[in-house]
């Protein structure tokens, strides 16, 4: 209420000096080895999905913003930067439709039916993720075996159109010559099965820690390159894009009860490093769960987040109904963020511990 000897004026706050486009980028190239090593091993029908991804998000960005007479946002590179990390949760070879439509219900339904950037509630790109998962439970678990972009077994760019298309890999070469489960399916599986961990990832299925920490193996674009996907996360952290508190937070959040039932019974449950080197892990606890929008504000909140991330990864991961938990644990804690923010608000300067009424 304005009053005529009063005025109400903005707070001296201090500019970081980084603006939203500037994060955005610093992101989007803290991602790109991950993403280039992603075509690299798994070929051209890769790059189709980022493209087509990338390309439906801003698309639909612009419509939207032009539909409400708003200022256009395509120079704050947000819509880019989530259809980027939508491609990184999907399959290497994922359909062209499947694509438009994540792109679609992202920046739709996770983003602009909130307001926009800064408004939506959870992380558009994995809000699309589940979305797809649960809608297209087919489509999202179908794992290509790494061909190399450059390798003998790799694909011609007519007959990467042709799987991109939909068109399938050709009669000569079947299914179960071009794809395998991945180890967290195959951990599940076989476990589930009565099998040890040991049976289930030994044998004909051959799982390697060296090779799976390389990224030599089946599964999303976002699970391959843990290494170059850790280099990008340490680069968002020198550059104080991210701080420390939702990575470290959410990894023990993980790995400690990883590591607690490996020790009570290692034919049953795989070791910690299992966990931190399958799945997509790395990309939600460096790029997924440090959303500045979607997570807590304090350090403490951010903590807090982190710890309930991790630990919902693992119970999904060990006894869920799907092999891979991220992206739910990830939406879920999304959910209690304003929660987390309202009781971890520090006093203010002068203020006692009523808070809260």
């Amino acid at each position: 209420m304005n009053h005529p000897t009063q005025q109400i004026l903005s707070s001296p706050h201090v500019h970081g000096g980084e603006s939203i486009p500037q994060v955005m980028r610093t992101v989007i190239w803290a991602l790109m080895p991950a993403t280039a090593f992603s075509v690299m091993l798994f070929g051209w029908p890769t790059l189709f999905v980022i493209l087509t991804t990338v390309a439906t998000c801003m698309i639909v960005e612009h419509l939207l913003i032009k539909m409400r007479g708003w200022p256009s946002t395509m120079g704050d590179h947000s819509a880019a930067l989530t259809g980027l990390l939508l491609a990184l949760t999907l399959p290497p070879h994922a359909p062209w439709w499947l694509c438009v439509v994540g792109g679609l219900f992202a920046i739709l339904v996770g983003k602009q039916l909130y307001g926009g950037l800064g408004q939506n509630i959870f992380n558009p790109a994995l809000i699309s993720r589940v979305f797809l998962l649960i809608s297209f439970p087919v489509q999202l678990t179908f794992w290509p075996k790494p061909t190399p972009l450059f390798g003998e077994s790799s694909y011609s760019l007519l007959q990467s159109i042709n799987i991109f298309l939909g068109g399938g890999y050709g009669a000569l070469l079947p299914l179960d010559t071009v794809t395998g489960a991945t180890p967290l399916g195959q951990y599940r599986t076989e476990v589930g099965m009565g099998r040890t961990v040991d049976v289930a990832l030994g044998g004909n299925y051959g799982f390697n820690y060296l090779d799976a920490t390389s990224g030599m193996m089946g599964g999303s674009l976002g699970e391959t390159s843990v290494i170059l996907l850790t280099l990008g996360g340490l680069y968002l952290l020198h550059r104080k894009v991210i701080t420390w508190h939702i990575p470290l937070s959410m990894l023990a959040g993980c790995l400690v009860p990883a590591a607690v039932f490996w020790m009570l019974d290692p034919g049953a449950y795989p070791n910690p490093l299992f966990h931190l080197i399958t799945g997509g892990l790395i990309l939600g606890v460096f790029f997924m769960a440090t959303d500045m929008v979607t997570s807590p504000v304090t350090a403490k909140g951010q903590i807090i987040f982190g710890l309930g991330c991790g630990i919902l990864t693992y119970l999904i991961r060990t006894w869920g109904g799907y092999p891979e938990g991220v992206s739910f644990a990830i939406v879920l804690m999304n959910a209690t963020v304003p929660l987390i923010d309202q009781y971890t608000r520090p006093v203010a300067y002068g203020k006692t511990q009523q808070r809260n009424t």
